[in-house]
């Protein structure tokens, strides 16, 4: 198959300028040619009339898995129920742009096969599996009492996480899931939002359980990347090769500065804390969960700008969950109360690609890369809020080179 996108200007996203109008050639689901003459015999020849055409956008934090905020039923949907949930916000997630994703933990394998086979539209997605973490820690799920282990070692795990303890059962975990196929592994360092029983402020594993993890992921040549909130937890995750923070609201400048040191990236998520104040008790949130949103929200852009002035690199999330993920793009006008539009720009078609293994194949369009295409109607580089609302924007947007439906 063969598309060609005529008449529009190109995003560079190495240099974060605006070319003049070119062609894009298309073929089976790669580019092929930026420039030149595309000859005749197009499937899709599409006159993008002057306006910008960008690659496809790109979400390092997604949880499709997580597919309602209503945890009496996240607790208790067969995999059908859970099935029918995730095909729909993959599929909107696609006609929102985003071509890309990291999901960041629970199981999504059936969800990426039935993409993969073409047996329902979707994201790219690079995935985690089940996240990792402490008896009472931010992926311990199951509400009410639980029997006392017979031994240290026990492990127990939902769709979502294994709950882990010491040093040979995080090992285990993270064999497991590298065994089962996942491109990283994902950790909790602290307490969390979406669960009622870990104070926000807890730190969570050690620093030796977190080498093992560290120890395991790079045995096969990938990383860890972990929830955390508080400096205290920032810190020894990344002083014990913790490679990407998950969220960081509060972040102080002592951890930007060791984040930096070591190379690590911040992927910050501040759409989810915004879209849990405003329908989070409607969609039955617990208050408690409500009051603990609070303090990551209004610590949310703060985080940003300490980054930023420590010189930490910074990819681009939402962290959405269930009902809420319908706005996802609303994360381009929250970070532009802190950074420039390159800077957004930047995080998400450069940063994002690294730390998904997709460099030259997401984030840019050149030869070589996928046809993942959005075509908008104004420069975001001039007005970030051009991404922010697709359905206005957006006059096309293609996957592999094909036009998604939306």
């Amino acid at each position: 198959m063969k598309t060609v996108i005529r008449n529009g200007h190109i995003l560079d996203t190495a240099t974060m300028k605006m070319g003049e109008a070119q062609t894009v050639t298309i073929e089976d689901g790669v580019i092929v040619e930026v420039g030149g003459t595309p000859g005749t015999g197009a499937d899709h020849d599409i006159d993008a009339k002057g306006g910008f055409v960008l690659p496809g956008l790109i979400d390092a934090h997604v949880h499709f898995r997580l597919a309602t905020l209503d945890f009496s039923k996240l607790a208790s949907w067969t995999e059908v129920e859970y099935g029918i949930a995730m095909t729909r916000l993959a599929r909107e997630t696609l006609a929102r742009g985003f071509t890309t994703v990291r999901d960041i933990g629970g199981d999504v394998s059936g969800l990426m096969r039935a993409i993969r086979t073409g047996a329902i539209p979707g994201p790219r997605i690079f995935h985690a599996g089940r996240m990792l973490s402490q008896t009472g820690g931010h992926a311990d799920a199951e509400g009410g009492p639980r029997p006392v282990p017979t031994c240290a070692c026990e492990m127990r795990h939902t769709a979502f996480g294994i709950v882990a303890d010491g040093v040979e059962a995080v090992r285990k975990a993270a064999r497991h899931n590298l065994r089962d196929g996942v491109d990283f592994i994902k950790i909790h360092v602290s307490g969390g939002v979406a669960t009622p029983s870990d104070p926000l402020d807890s730190i969570q594993y050690t620093p030796e359980e977190i080498r093992t993890v560290v120890q395991e992921a790079e045995h096969r040549h990938t990383y860890v990347a972990a929830h955390a909130y508080s400096p205290q937890s920032i810190s020894m995750a990344v002083e014990n090769g913790v490679h990407t923070i998950e969220h960081g609201n509060l972040l102080d400048a002592d951890a930007a500065a060791k984040m930096a040191k070591a190379n690590a990236v911040l992927v910050p998520t501040l759409v989810t804390y915004i879209a849990m104040q405003e329908v989070g008790k409607q969609l039955g949130l617990p208050q408690t969960n409500i009051d603990k949103n609070k303090v990551v929200a209004d610590a949310g852009i703060a985080s940003l700008e300490i980054a930023k002035a420590a010189g930490v690199t910074m990819g681009f999330g939402t962290d959405l969950i269930g009902e809420t993920q319908g706005m996802q793009n609303r994360e381009f006008t929250i970070r532009a109360q802190a950074l420039t539009p390159a800077d957004i720009l930047h995080a998400m078609y450069v940063v994002n690609p690294q730390i998904m293994r997709l460099e030259g194949k997401a984030g840019v369009i050149a030869p070589g890369a996928a046809g993942d295409i959005v075509i908008a109607n104004a420069n975001p580089l001039d007005d970030i809020n051009v991404l922010a609302d697709p359905a206005k924007n957006f006059t096309h947007i293609l996957q592999a080179g094909s036009p998604v439906s939306r």
